[in-house]
């Protein structure tokens, strides 16, 4: 099995309206209102409104968002249970 090797991970925003970001492992949920990403710092949250993704390359782990952003918050990189469930599976159990 080929092990992902670790990216630098960057945040660019423009005017609250234009989102790129790199170092992303994986999309866990997205929609107009939210999307969860897993990045090299953490888990990342971003809420705003008409959020749209534009593009995403994971062989390159990156992604472009737009819309308007009203949040963004990190959370531990780790991010998961001891049985290995997320925090959102456990919080729905």
């Amino acid at each position: 099995m080929e092990e992902k090797k670790s990216q630098k991970h960057t945040f660019y925003m423009q005017d609250r309206k234009e989102l790129h970001l790199s170092g992303v492992l994986d999309v866990r949920s997205f929609d107009e209102q939210e999307a969860v990403l897993d990045t090299e710092m953490g888990v990342l949250i971003i809420r705003g409104n008409s959020l749209h993704m534009g593009r995403f390359t994971l062989e390159k782990g990156e992604i472009d968002i737009d819309g308007r952003v009203d949040s963004f918050v990190y959370t531990d990189k780790k991010g998961r249970g001891k049985n290995g469930e997320s925090f959102f599976a456990r919080l729905l159990r």
